[in-house]
């Protein structure tokens, strides 16, 4: 079959972190979705596996194949915003940064977002990205309705009223079921909020943990391993006016600091690992307290240039504090030297079949290493103390789980495989990764 998208000759793919490599056999950019239906056709006539590919922000190889990788750099259009109804559809290759700005310019907002924009939409939502909220999900629960590509080329849409059983898995749906090309989003008028960042210590944040939850719109914290120190962060929805931080501040916190200064702190960590503990009091203390009031999309998100491993649980938010103490023992049992802050997020329960949040209240516990940092031991003895609470891990982001395991801790997963089995029989979209975790 005649592919009329643009295909490139096999190069070497790596994603953000520089963990995950592919080279597949081939390379394509539709520019449309029905270049996009062609070039997934064309795959299926040669028998080869399908992967699309975002801005490669998963630690996971989730994306990996050694097939037709499809980068959805041309699918970046703005297909309709609905100010009155509340709705905004896009192509799936646009960044969540190219979105806010279009939102507000047209005066609205995402509900919630995750504490980047650099993913392509579909991207952030295939994996399952969050941010923090009392009563507000991850990005893929604000989805109305989808269209995506399915493995024989045919160009399908769902929502809840069309092919509902496909929209339940489709929203998030790890790029199993096919490819997507559009999303229709439920916004809202776009809103202020007001930001109160400022340190505690350990003890004092899990006693106050639940009030904190559910007395702020989106609360989360970091504790720095080695130290006592946490900085929160409380962001609550305001009338105004705006009262953004001044841009040399900005820039000096959340740049030169968060991200220059940053860097140089790890890199010292890596070479000279017993610098560690110092380091991270120093840098418990150097985010200070403050409050600012702007936009929704800029108190979510920041700019991170330092790059990482990353694993994160998603764990009943009833277990948080007690896991948490035990993770802060095992830390202090232990020889390992841990440069990053372990981050603490909430999220409400939601319907989505294969949602961390599936079902029930939920706390986020991630921990990082800077990369090229070795500590072994750290990443299996997190997610033991996590699976011993039924903790269900982030689909970008490391894991060792597999489909036996997943299946118990996921309430609607045998309603993914089978409706998996109904639109990809052939497993035309599957790699190593999925056959892992979802089963063959």
């Amino acid at each position: 079959m005649h592919v009329s998208s643009p295909t490139t000759q096999p190069s070497l793919w790596s994603n953000w972190a520089g963990n995950q490599s592919a080279r597949p056999s081939r390379v394509v950019t539709p520019g449309s979705v029905t270049e996009l239906a062609e070039a997934v056709a064309a795959a299926a006539a040669d028998g080869l596996p399908v992967k699309a590919v975002g801005s490669g922000h998963s630690f996971t190889p989730i994306a990996v194949t050694d097939g037709v990788l499809v980068r959805p750099d041309g699918l970046t259009a703005v297909r309709e915003v609905d100010v009155e109804g509340g709705t905004v559809t896009v192509e799936s290759g646009l960044p969540l940064e190219r979105l806010n700005l279009l939102l507000h310019h047209a005066g609205l907002a995402l509900t919630n977002m995750g504490d980047i924009m650099v993913q392509t939409v579909a991207g952030a939502t295939s994996t399952g990205t969050h941010g923090t909220g009392r009563a507000s999900g991850s990005i893929a629960a604000q989805i109305k309705a989808l269209e995506i590509v399915l493995a024989d080329g045919t160009v399908t849409r769902c929502s809840p009223s069309q092919d509902p059983q496909l929209f339940q898995g489709a929203r998030l749906g790890l790029g199993a079921l096919g490819v997507v090309s559009a999303i229709t989003f439920g916004v809202e008028p776009a809103f202020l909020l007001t930001a109160h960042e400022a340190p505690m210590r350990f003890d004092e944040v899990l006693d106050r943990f639940d009030e904190l939850a559910s007395d702020n719109e989106h609360f989360e914290f970091y504790w720095f391993p080695h130290t006592e120190g946490c900085t929160t962060k409380r962001n609550n929805r305001s009338t105004g006016p705006a009262a953004p931080l001044p841009e040399f501040r900005r820039w000096l916190d959340d740049d030169f600091v968060s991200n220059t200064v940053w860097e140089g702190a790890c890199r010292v960590g890596r070479a000279f690992p017993r610098t560690i503990p110092a380091i991270a009091k120093i840098s418990s203390r150097a985010w200070s307290e403050r409050t600012y009031t702007d936009t929704s999309y800029k108190v979510f998100t920041s700019p991170r240039r330092v790059r990482f491993v990353e694993m994160e649980y998603a764990v009943p938010r009833e277990a948080a504090t007690a896991l948490l103490r035990e993770l802060k023992r095992t830390v202090e049992r232990s020889d390992w030297k841990i440069s990053f802050p372990v981050e603490v997020r909430v999220a409400p329960a939601d319907d989505l079949w294969l949602s961390t949040a599936s079902g029930r209240d939920t706390a986020y516990i991630a921990v990082h290493l800077y990369r090229g940092t070795e500590q072994p031991g750290y990443f299996a003895e997190v997610e033991r103390i996590m699976t011993a609470h039924q903790g269900r891990p982030h689909w970008g982001k490391l894991h060792t789980r597999d489909a036996e395991y997943l299946a118990g801790v996921y309430p609607h997963f045998g309603d993914f495989t089978a409706l998996r089995d109904r639109v990809d029989p052939e497993r035309r979209f599957a790699n190593d990764y999925l056959r892992r975790v979802l089963g063959d």
